[in-house]
């Protein structure tokens, strides 16, 4: 029964990774939750992570041809020195007070969006200083805790791109990262080869569920979109708020 309810979990989990990277607002944070309550999250996210690399290709294909390159130009630099601030403070940096502090600035910026009087998005040009900082916020908290989306999020939702371009953008973004995440996590062992065999078996269900996920974008109105990235980025903020009080209540590091 055990090992039925961790395959059920794993590819329920599976899925979501594939939903996020078909370009479905943050639903691929779901997954590491999902998977802890059947094994110990840090595990959890060692073996999620190659999952997350293999549905990765299958969005890059998928929005090929729908991304902004400046975006990715601005942004990525700063992620990946955020990636190395992750790892070099693996040790030292509490993961709870990470996850509160992107939990805080997710539900600030939802609440933001939502309660202010209603504007016309126009396009705007991303910035290079913001795009550096929140790129570097985005890998660093990415790599502690795999909650990259809300910072991520709080930089282009105001450059008012287009749903297939704010889908393709995200995915490449998020791929790039967690590429470059695979040499730290290998580096600290979080990458086992049994874990390896979980996630070959449940590329399948992820990759199945990228193409499932750009269906559901395309049919999805721009502003129903939108908005569901909203409440969804409103919703994980206020899980890592919890999830983050909580750790730093019973004094949990990583």
């Amino acid at each position: 029964m055990d090992e039925v309810w961790f395959w059920g979990l794993a590819v329920l989990a599976a899925s979501v990774v594939g939903m996020g990277k078909g370009g479905v607002p943050i639903v691929g944070m779901l997954a590491v939750p999902l998977m802890a309550l059947v094994m110990n999250p840090v595990m959890a996210a060692g073996m999620l992570l190659p999952v997350y690399v293999v549905s990765d290709m299958f969005g890059l294909y998928a929005y090929r041809h729908a991304f902004n390159p400046r975006v990715l130009a601005v942004f990525l630099p700063g992620a990946v020195a955020g990636i190395g601030i992750g790892w070099a403070t693996a040790s030292l940096v509490p993961e709870a007070a990470v996850t509160l502090m992107v939990g805080v600035i997710g539900l600030a910026f939802g609440l933001n969006l939502l309660l202010r009087k209603p504007v016309v998005m126009e396009a705007k040009r991303a910035e290079v200083a913001p795009g550096l900082f929140w790129g570097t916020v985005t890998g660093f908290t990415s790599f502690v805790s795999h909650a990259g989306a809300p910072p991520y999020q709080v930089y282009t939702l105001p450059l008012g791109m287009t749903k297939a371009v704010f889908a393709g953008t995200s995915t490449i973004a998020f791929a790039v990262i967690n590429a470059v995440k695979l040499v730290p996590y290998y580096a600290l062992g979080q990458l086992s080869l049994a874990n390896l065999k979980v996630a070959a078996v449940l590329a399948v269900p992820a990759a199945l569920a990228v193409f499932a996920g750009v269906r559901l974008v395309k049919v999805m109105p721009e502003k129903v979109f939108f908005r569901l990235v909203t409440w969804a980025l409103l919703l994980i903020s206020v899980k890592l708020i919890w999830d983050g009080v909580r750790g730093l209540g019973s004094g949990g590091l990583v």
